[in-house]
């Protein structure tokens, strides 16, 4: 019988699952930028979309990644890759609604997005610096 998760485990696990449901939704928002939209909107603004997308998908794998080494002892690591979490829902998230409704102003915060994406891979290599 498996042993019962500790408190740390499940934390990591928790990271891992984020991780996974961002690498779906990107998986999923692919396919209907692909085979949805391609038709409706623009060329711009496709790829607009598509780039939320793209890192959307890198920073759930990122979140993937933190987990782990977040269980290997590296708590800070965790630390990022829920900064990574919060970096695709400011970032990805205006990024789709400025594709899909066209208000530009949307784009001025998804810099704040980016900053998050940088911030938590600074919080995964200090993690893994100091864990050596």
């Amino acid at each position: 019988m498996a042993d019962t998760p500790s408190l740390h485990d499940t934390a990591s696990l928790r990271l891992v699952a984020a991780g996974a449901v961002n690498a779906f939704i990107a998986v999923a928002a692919g396919a209907f930028g692909a085979h949805g939209l391609r038709d409706r909107l623009d060329e711009r603004r496709l790829e607009v979309f598509e780039i939320a997308v793209r890192y959307q998908m890198f920073h759930a794998l990122g979140m993937i990644a933190a987990a782990w080494l977040a269980g290997r002892g590296l708590a800070l690591a965790a630390t990022g890759g829920w900064v990574m979490q919060a970096g695709i829902v400011v970032f990805s998230g205006s990024l789709y609604a400025l594709s899909l409704s066209g208000v530009r102003i949307l784009g001025a915060i998804t810099p704040l997005g980016g900053l998050a994406f940088l911030a938590a891979w600074g919080l995964v290599a200090v993690a893994a610096l100091r864990g050596r």
